[in-house]
């Protein structure tokens, strides 16, 4: 018997949040999603005055300050100081609280800039950080590191860290000057597509890889996680196994708009890390793996850009 009944699902009203509550199997829990104004992460004794007032048997952690290269790079203060506050504030809340079980979502930044591909689990604070991320990634990894220490040092604790690859889908942030890749370039070639442009602009050479999972597959990791979360390992990756260039993700993108124009490079660009994929050993032995194809991803993304369009929402 599953003993999770009540959740507190800290993000509940960002991309990966929204993804969990809309899930089939959300229905089985009773979630708890308070707004920032009943719950301001950054605030360590409103936490602890929020956590003693409820009955909560596990918390998910979703929130955070998140972005593409671009947004990175123009605010790493935001980035940095933002996301460890609002992650160690939660973790040693609940720690504190007596709550036994904590599923944190980090992400695959906080491996090394240089790390050999596929990136393993064992490969945290192995070397130097890709500095166009450098806050965000750092952040990521204070909280995956507490949650270890609170497991290791407590056997009645299970703070357990999920490593997700890049997340596109629904609910994602459509802006091409702050968003992560896949929307910044759906809205993108939508926007050529309308304007008739010719041209597509692509950062770089196009030939840097990248992992990207439909965020309705994390969502369906995470209740395989609650309900399996005693034998999830400590850390544990959660990506696809494989990558495309960024060239392949245009492609794929314009062929579901239906743009015919040209991709030109701006080689004076940042591009990042020249490739971001996780190791999925210990996924698949834990017995879960992703679903949904890049085709179909970005076809029910571009539908629900297209849709939030009609409604007036971007």
């Amino acid at each position: 018997m599953n003993p999770i009944k009540t959740i507190l699902l800290s993000g509940s009203s960002g991309m990966v949040g929204r993804n969990i509550l809309e899930h089939h199997k959300s229905k089985q829990y009773h979630f708890l999603t308070p707004s920032h104004e009943e719950l301001d992460l950054l605030c360590k004794e409103k936490i602890l005055n929020y956590l003693k007032d409820k009955k909560i048997d596990m918390i998910i952690h979703a929130a955070g300050v998140v972005g593409g290269i671009r947004a990175n790079i123009e605010e790493p203060v935001k980035f940095l100081t933002h996301n460890a506050y609002i992650g160690l504030n939660l973790i040693t809340a609940s720690f504190e609280c007596g709550i036994k079980m904590f599923l944190n979502c980090a992400s695959s930044c906080m491996y090394p800039r240089n790390a050999i591909n596929p990136l393993k689990e064992e490969y945290i604070l192995k070397g130097e950080l890709e500095p166009t991320n450098e806050g965000y990634a750092l952040a990521k990894v204070l909280s995956t590191r507490l949650c270890e220490y609170i497991t290791h040092s407590n056997k009645k604790f299970f703070y357990k860290t999920a490593i997700p690859c890049n997340l596109y889908g629904k609910y994602d942030q459509f802006d091409s000057t702050k968003a992560h890749m896949i929307p910044a370039v759906i809205e993108k070639i939508h926007r050529a597509k309308i304007k008739q442009d010719k041209n597509v602009q692509i950062w770089g050479d196009g030939k840097a890889r990248r992992e990207f999972m439909y965020a309705e597959d994390l969502a369906d990791f995470v209740f395989y996680a609650l309900e399996n979360f005693k034998q999830m390992p400590q850390n544990i990756n959660v990506g696809l196994g494989y990558d495309f260039s960024i060239d392949e993700y245009y492609q794929c993108i314009a062929r579901v708009i239906g743009y015919e124009g040209n991709f030109i490079y701006d080689l004076s660009k940042p591009t990042g890390m020249q490739q971001k994929l996780i190791d999925d050993t210990l996924l698949k032995q834990f017995g879960w793996s992703a679903k949904t194809s890049l085709e179909s991803g970005i076809s029910q993304t571009y539908s629900y850009f297209k849709q939030s369009l009609n409604n007036g929402e971007k």
